[in-house]
This record gives structure tokens, C-alpha cells and sequence, in this order.
């Protein structure tokens, strides 16, 4: 994928082997967006391409294959200009550059070309398309190619031709790049070097040793300073006269950091590195502007990062004293903080600053391997981290979201963590003052070693590692421990392990109080209620209560008076994965409970019912969080990289429901007050209205029952004005009414003589025109004509009735001898 320079045009090239040519048009209204059109599809190669990129002018398009092929493209006319062949290996690099050819050059070029015409054959195979007049040029319009057998190539696009083939990496060149004021070509290769050629000799001038397989390099300050990326994720400056790092020594950066790719154009106050996790990171370039030759600089500094995917999510929760932040474990290393707000901060200012929903905001870097849970304090200031290389951190977040730093590191566990927990009790000597904080007292982990350990934090004001000590180790469970809840207003804590079984403890001296035996798989995750919920209608608790989910597809909630089981709640298809209690609304108590299902439920703690199913997800749910503040809001993140906003209407729509049973009994009031009054214009309306097919095959009924008026086509006059103003809505409602009724013997009469006023008021032409009336009149056909064979039947009989009854008359039984005879027999 490649945007032209101008941004005029979008380029897509994919494994099906087409090439997709797109405009890109600003929108004309005033929203910012881009309008994209496609100008043309394309097959460029007969083998996927690897690497493509444009000239400056944005005109000239090259796209290299794996089968070998160089093929330059008029982006505008969408034709191919250059085929070029005979590199022998995947093309990995292309870059279009501009030099100056002096005469001599020219004059030099020629005599060497016939040199190496009469001492060794041509190697390559040039094909043209086209008929262009070769000429000589004061300018050479140039192309670069880099190869995966470590050869540079360069093509001159006006002879059409190669002039220079450059052999002196030994692995797959990555990156190129010219300059034009020092005149030189820079190469990037997996050898872990970077050379610099010369673009009149085409020499190598200088090599400089990177130590790191290289994936991006480039030019900066007119060719003065040389960028580069590579695996280890660091971005490192390099003087071009004499090879020399200008950058301060770096950390070798995690994998998924790593630097596959790096965008700069000239004027640009930022240079773009693309991450292996699929992140863009924008480093600020304003401290070149003061270098010297000579001098260090620091490693460039991150204005903005831009997340492309999440990977999965395995943990998250609310940050910052407003909770305008929200930090992720995104089975990496780092944890990220995004930004909640609603509306850009900076609306006007450079896109690489200011904060808008969903933006990164900072990256909490420490841990040496992946990051499993977390957790923050009442205040959100503080943030506590789990990891597989067995250590937890605590990070403080300012309170202008400036910064955030690491506290403490609290090491001592023999294997990976898999919780931790923070208690969120409101100090009663708070300051004032918010940006005081302190962190809380004390930190809870649980690990794989099977141990929980309480640790104290040091103050503040002395972030010293001496003083994060452990209070205690308690051997807690069998198996792993999966969750750790600390009790929001008792001294107890509660643990839930793989062993199928969860505890409780004393937060104090860390003693079992309590073992809460009933899943049949392990736990995953254990939450106490808060004092919000107080006692569950029927399961009467002074000491609260505590739910679980489970391996075994269950829900539990236990009672903390004598830790036995009061709920079980079933629904998910695969393992309950997380827990949460949701504040209660209206005095009913919920809990929100996610699986390996991909699916979150609400359920009713009291009633033992699920509320509601949320499915937005297509992988495991491994975390849900509430808002702290704002209650109606649950988020939930999952393996599939996506986290879901969810907001909680049971109130408005309760209240929806509410006023349309009154609207609707208001309705249904004056229906039967139009009815008693037989006011049929009044009554028909509004049974339409209400989709009330009973009521309304009931008022049609009474006007066929009535006297029937004169001229009248369905026996009431006001009948017929309401049936002749209908609208094409409520016409093809009523049409649809006649076709339900005319499949019942009961309610035919009706439909047939509604049915026949309607044909007789409407054209045709209005009938044909409803949509889906096509459907509704095969429906009365069928029926219609069954019932007249009904009646061709019943007509039959009448006559064998009274042919019957004449007979029976012409023998006059019952009078005269004959009768007397038959009585006397």
C-alpha cells in the first residue's frame, strides 16, 4: 500500500495479484474526511508484488515482484512505461532518484560502455514499451532496485537501460534512499550494515557497521544526518561524513516494537516509524535544528502513536483522577494508555498533538515479558501490573496526565503472575490537594508459584525498591492462582485458583477464613460485592457476598455469613472467564459475567435470569470493567483486539415502554369509545393505527350486520369515504388484513366484500404500484378460489335438496288412503 507524495493518489497491491489505482479527493464538507474513487484495477506482475513506490512529482509508479520484474507505471494514464528483467531474486527496495550528468560524464559513459560491450555479453533483458526518442540528458532520471541476493541495481529511465550494478551487501537489501545535495545513494541491508555510494562513480564511500539487521534508512538535514531502523525498535542518527552515531546509546527495544518501516519527506517537523505490533510512532525532528557536527543528541523524542491493532486484550481498567484513561494489557510487554475524552483537546492544532477518543497517550514500558493483570487504586492515579517475569510494578499517573512513571518494582516470586489487586478504600486524611496522592498502603499478588504475597509500598516521597518489601507469603492454593479481590470496606481478601476452589482470607495476617468448594473446573475470576448491593431478596447476608466464574460454564455467588452457595447461574456455552457486579438499578442486583463464548450476560442476582446477552465479540472476553463515576457504562475487551463500549438503557427504555402501554391504553380506550358510538371513520383510522386486526375485523363485521344504506358499497357510507382516502401504507395494511382473514370460513364474508370495495375504489395502477401488494394478492388468490369451490359445492347440494324436497312432495305423505294405509301396515 503506498500514498503518493501530494496524497493525490492511494495504491493497493495484493496477494490476488491485482493492483488498485484510487483518488483521494478531500471531502467538500467541512468534516475532514476524504473522498476515495477507483480509477482502475490492474495485474502489474504474474506473481505478487513486493515493493512499490512513486517519484517525487507523484506521477511515476514502480512496482517490484517476486518473479524478478521491475515495472514502471503512468499512475494518471494507468499504462506501463518500463519492464525491466534479469535481476535473478525478489525485489525488495525501489526508490526513483534525480542526478546531474555532467558532458564529460556523458562522454566518459560512452567509452566505457564499449569497453564492457566487447568484454562480456549483456546480462539483462530490457523490454520497452512504447517508441520514446533516446537522447542524452543534463538530467538522469534514475530508478534503484534492491534485491534479496544483497545487489543494488540502477536504471536509467531515459536510456532505458541499467548503468551501474552495486555488489557489496551480503543479505537482502531493505531500504534506499538518495541525496541530492551530497550526491549520494544510501543502502540498507539484513547484513546489519548501511553504505553510502556515490552517485558519479558509483563506489562505495563509506560503510557504516549498524550492529542490527536494518529495515528503513534514509537521509535528513540536506543529506548531512542518516536515519536508520531496524529489529531492535531503536531510531538511530548517523553523521554522513564520517559514519559516526550522533544518538545517545538506546535500549534494544521488544520484538513487537521492532521497526519494519519509516516514512520522512522533506519539511516535515516529524519522521513516521512503522512497529512490527502495527503501531505508528511519530518522532519530534526540532532537536536537529540546533546540531553541530560533533555533537550527541538524545534519542529523538515520541510526539504521537498511533495503535493499528491491539492484539488481544487481556486485562483493562479505568485510569486517571478523571478516568479519562483507560490502560491496556495487549499480551505485550508494555501496557498502553489510551484517551477516553469525547472531543479532541487540540481540535485545531497539528495532528500530532492533542488527544481525541482512542488515541495513545503513553506506553508503560518495564516489564521484561508479557503483562497478565492489572489494577488501579479509588483514585485511578495508580496503576498496579502483573507479568510472566514474575514481578509487579507500580506506576504513578499524574494528575495532569502528563507523565507516567514507574514507582516501584516488587520482586520475589518464583514463577509468572497471574493477579493482583489494590485495595480502593478512600483514605480518611486525604488531601485537599488532588495532585497529592499517596500511593496506597499495601499491594496484593498472586502467582503460578501458588503463593499470595502482601507487599508494602513506600511513600511517595521515598520511591525506594529497598522499601518494597513483602509483609507476608502465604502458600494459598494447588494450581496457579487466576484472581485476587480485595473486600471494599472489610479487612478480607479473596483468591480464585485453578484447583476449583476459591478463599477467603484476613487481609491482616493473611489466615484462611472461608473455602468455597462447588465448580467442577477451575476458577478464573472472583469479585466481592460492593455495599451498593446490600442483601439479594430472599438470601438474607450481614456480611455480604462474593461471586465467581468458573471453567465449568457457571456462575456462582457465595454468602460470606457461612461461605456456602446461594446462586448458580448457567448460560455460557464455554468457560465464565470474568466476573463484575454492576451498581444497582432500581434496587435489583446484576451481574455482568464474559466467556471463552465470545459473549457478555447480564444477569439478575435476585431472580437467577439473564437479562441480556451482548455479542460483539468473536473470540474470549478476558476482561470487563465498570465506569467508576459513571455507572451506566461496562466496557469489555477480548482476543479479538476489540474493546466495546456498552451502555446501559433499561432505564429509558423501561421508560419507553411505560409511556407507549399508556399511549397505547389511551388508544385502545378511545377505539372502544368510537365503537359504542359507532362512529366508523373514527374507528377504522385508528384500528389501522394500533395494528389491531381483532378490533378492526370486529368493527367491519358490525357495518355488514347494520342496515345497509343506499349506494352504498360496503353497506355504510362513512365507511366507504374512509376506505376511498386511504394512504398507500395504510391500503396495503388493510389488503394484508383481507388476505389473513380470507383463509378463515368465518371471516371470509368481511375480507371478500372489503376486498371488492377496495378493487371498485382504487385503478389498478395504484394497486400494482404497493410494494410487496404482488405477494398479498397471490395469497387471496388461492384462498378465493378454494372457497368458491366451497361454494360450487354447497349450490350443488341446495339443488339435490330441493329436487329431493319437490319429490317428497308430489307423493303427498302424510295425507289421504296412502297415509291411512301405511299407518295400518
Amino acid at each position: 500500500m503506498l500514498v503518493s507524495p501530494s496524497a493525490s493518489h492511494l495504491i493497493v497491491c495484493s496477494r490476488s495479484l491485482s493492483m488498485r489505482i484510487y483518488a483521494l479527493k478531500p471531502s467538500p464538507t467541512a468534516d475532514s474526511s476524504i473522498n476515495i474513487e477507483l480509477l482502475r484495477s490492474l495485474k502489474p506482475h504474474s506473481t505478487p508484488v513486493v515493493t512499490l513506490t512513486t517519484d517525487h512529482t507523484g506521477t511515476l509508479l514502480a512496482t517490484g515482484g517476486a518473479d524478478g520484474q521491475i515495472r514502471v507505471w503512468d499512475i494518471r494514464g494507468g499504462y506501463a512505461t518500463h519492464t525491466f528483467r534479469g535481476q535473478g531474486g525478489v525485489i525488495s527496495a525501489l526508490h526513483f532518484f534525480e542526478v546531474q550528468i555532467l558532458e564529460s560524464d556523458i562522454a566518459q559513459s560512452k567509452k566505457g560502455a564499449k569497453k564492457r560491450r566487447k568484454s562480456q555479453p549483456e546480462e539483462i533483458e530490457i523490454i520497452v514499451d512504447g517508441d520514446r526518442p533516446k537522447q542524452q540528458s543534463t538530467h538522469g532520471f534514475r530508478l534503484a532496485s534492491g534485491v534479496e541476493d544483497g545487489k543494488v541495481y540502477i536504471w536509467d529511465l531515459v536510456q532505458r537501460k541499467r548503468v551501474a550494478t552495486l555488489e557489496s551487501h551480503v543479505s537482502v537489501v531493505r531500504s534506499l534512499d538518495f541525496s541530492t545535495s551530497e550526491n549520494a545513494l544510501v543502502s540498507a541491508s539484513r547484513d546489519k550494515t548501511v553504505i553510502v555510494w556515490d552517485a558519479r562513480s558509483w563506489k562505495t564511500r563509506r560503510v557504516i557497521p549498524v550492529f542490527e539487521s536494518v529495515e528503513a534508512t534514509g537521509f535528513l538535514q540536506s543529506g548531512s544526518v542518516i536515519y536508520t531502523g531496524g529489529e531492535n525498535g531503536r531510531l538511530r542518527l548517523w553523521e554522513t561524513a564520517d559514519g559516526r552515531e550522533i544518538t545517545e546509546e538506546q535500549e534494544v527495544r521488544s520484538e513487537g516494537e521492532g521497526i519494519v518501516d519509516m516514512i520522512y519527506h522533506e519539511g516535515l517537523s516529524f519522521i513516521l516509524t512503522v512497529q512490527g505490533d502495527q503501531s505508528l510512532v511519530l518522532h519530534a525532528l526540532e532537536s536537529l535544528s540546533t546540531f553541530s557536527k560533533g555533537q550527541n543528541l538524545p534519542p529523538l523524542p515520541e510526539v504521537s502513536r498511533i495503535s493499528g491493532t491491539h492484539d488481544e486484550i487481556i486485562d483493562l481498567v479505568y485510569a486517571g483522577q478523571d478516568h479519562s484513561y483507560m490502560a491496556l494489557a495487549t499480551n505485550s510487554e508494555s501496557v498502553r494508555i489510551i484517551s477516553l475524552a469525547t472531543t479532541p483537546s487540540n481540535p485545531t492544532t497539528d495532528s500530532t498533538e492533542g488527544t481525541y477518543f482512542g488515541a495513545d497517550v503513553g506506553l508503560l514500558r518495564g516489564h521484561q515479558d508479557i503483562v497478565i493483570c492489572l489494577d488501579t487504586d479509588w483514585s485511578g492515579q495508580w496503576i498496579a501490573t502483573g507479568a510472566k517475569d514474575n514481578t509487579a510494578r507500580l506506576w504513578h499517573i499524574k494528575s495532569t496526565g502528563s507523565s507516567f512513571t514507574c514507582h516501584c518494582t516488587f520482586t520475589g516470586h518464583a514463577e509468572s503472575l497471574g493477579a493482583i489487586s489494590l485495595p480502593k478504600i478512600r483514605p480518611t486524611d486525604i488531601q485537599s490537594d488532588p495532585t497529592a496522592v499517596e500511593p496506597p498502603p499495601y499491594l496484593l499478588t498472586g502467582s503460578q508459584d501458588r503463593t499470595i504475597k502482601k507487599w508494602v509500598i513506600p511513600p511517595l516521597s521515598n520511591p525506594s525498591k529497598s522499601a518494597a518489601r513483602a509483609l507476608y507469603t502465604r502458600k494459598a492454593h494447588d494450581k496457579d492462582i487466576n484472581s485476587i479481590a480485595i473486600h471494599p470496606t472489610q479487612p478480607l481478601f479473596a483468591s480464585a485458583s485453578q484447583d476449583r476452589t476459591a478463599k477467603i482470607y484476613s487481609t491482616e495476617n493473611g489466615e484462611v477464613q472461608g473455602i468455597l468448594k462447588g465448580h467442577r473446573r477451575g476458577v478464573w475470576s472472583i469479585e466481592f460485592a460492593p455495599n451498593s448491593i446490600g442483601n439479594i431478596p430472599g438470601i438474607p447476608s450481614a456480611r455480604g457476598f462474593v461471586a465467581t466464574g468458573s471453567g465449568d460454564k457457571t456462575l456462582k455467588i457465595w454468602s460470606l455469613h457461612d461461605y456456602s452457595c446461594v446462586r448458580t447461574f448457567e448460560g455460557h456455552t464455554s468457560s465464565v472467564l470474568k466476573a463484575l457486579w454492576l451498581p444497582s438499578s432500581n434496587s435489583v442486583p446484576r451481574l455482568a459475567s464474559s466467556g471463552g463464548d465470545g459473549l457478555v450476560k447480564i444477569w439478575d442476582a435476585s431472580e437467577g435470569e439473564c437479562l441480556a446477552t451482548l455479542d460483539n465479540h468473536t473470540d474470549r472476553v478476558w476482561a470487563l470493567a465498570v465506569h467508576p463515576s459513571d455507572t451506566g457504562v461496562l466496557v469489555s475487551g477480548a482476543a479479538d483486539a476489540v474493546i466495546t463500549f456498552w451502555r446501559d438503557t433499561s432505564s429509558e427504555t423501561a421508560a419507553k415502554a411505560a409511556a407507549k402501554e399508556e399511549e397505547f391504553i389511551e388508544q385502545d380506550q378511545a377505539l372502544q369509545n368510537y365503537m359504542r358510538a359507532s362512529d366508523y371513520r373514527s374507528a377504522i383510522t385508528l384500528a389501522l393505527q394500533l395494528e389491531q386486526p381483532g378490533r378492526l375485523l370486529k368493527i367491519f363485521q358490525d357495518v355488514l350486520n347494520a342496515p345497509k344504506e343506499e349506494g352504498s358499497l360496503s353497506g355504510v357510507r362513512a365507511v366507504d369515504e374512509v376506505l376511498a382516502h386511504l394512504s398507500d401504507s395504510q391500503l396495503l395494511k388493510l389488503l394484508k388484513r383481507c388476505r389473513d382473514w380470507n383463509t378463515n370460513a368465518r371471516a371470509v364474508n368481511v375480507a371478500q366484500r372489503i376486498l371488492a370495495c377496495l378493487i371498485r375504489m382504487y385503478p389498478s395502477e395504484r394497486l400494482t404500484r404497493l410494494r410487496g401488494v404482488r405477494e398479498v394478492f397471490k395469497g387471496l388468490e388461492s384462498y378465493t378460489e378454494r372457497h368458491l369451490r366451497r361454494v360450487e359445492g354447497l349450490l350443488e347440494e341446495s339443488w339435490i335438496v330441493e329436487y329431493t324436497l319437490g319429490e317428497m312432495d308430489g307423493l303427498n305423505l302424510g295425507r289421504g288412503e296412502g297415509a291411512g294405509l301405511i299407518m295400518e301396515r
